[in-house]
């Protein structure tokens, strides 16, 4: 049985589908949201345009890392995606296909908006039991796509009370 190489979840927030989108875009303001993000290395930019990099900073339980990003869909009120493509503990500096984040937004009523969080496993060179083994001693027992799922459930939860607070 091949692993799930991509997790969505949505949730509806009451407020406006550019509002959001301007927080989204500002890799910067993920650490207020996502329980393993801390934002990006160098805040306040602003929202992304396609073709911009960013570098991410990441903690799961005592583990730190970095992550290099590039914004790859930037289409305001819509869609926001990057892809993760360096890795590293201070510096991203491994290079390898990692994964791809997307948000898209989707009106649902005046002032209301549907967003869904993606994350997709770009890994596809590795095989499953290899992926398996990886993910269960980074994740502390769960594959990433189950890890995951929790990420994003809890993280769309946040971004809900924090823009409808």
């Amino acid at each position: 049985m091949s692993r799930p190489m991509q997790v969505s979840d949505s949730i509806e927030i009451d407020a406006d589908p550019m509002t959001i989108y301007r927080e989204l875009a500002d890799p910067s303001r993920m650490g207020r949201w996502s329980p393993e993000n801390l934002g990006t290395a160098a805040p306040g930019r602003g929202p992304l345009t396609v073709g911009d990099e960013f570098v991410g900073r990441n903690r799961r339980g005592p583990g730190r890392w970095s992550t290099a990003c590039t914004v790859i869909a930037a289409a305001p009120g819509e869609r926001f995606a990057f892809r993760v493509h360096r890795i590293g503990l201070r510096r991203p500096l491994l290079r390898g296909a990692i994964a791809t984040w997307s948000y898209t937004l989707e009106p649902v009523g005046a002032g209301r908006c549907r967003v869904t969080e993606t994350w997709q496993d770009d890994r596809t060179g590795w095989s499953d039991a290899w992926a398996a083994r990886f993910d269960r001693l980074v994740t502390r027992g769960s594959t990433f796509a189950q890890f995951q799922a929790g990420n994003i459930r809890r993280t769309l939860e946040r971004l809900k009370a924090d823009l409808e607070g």
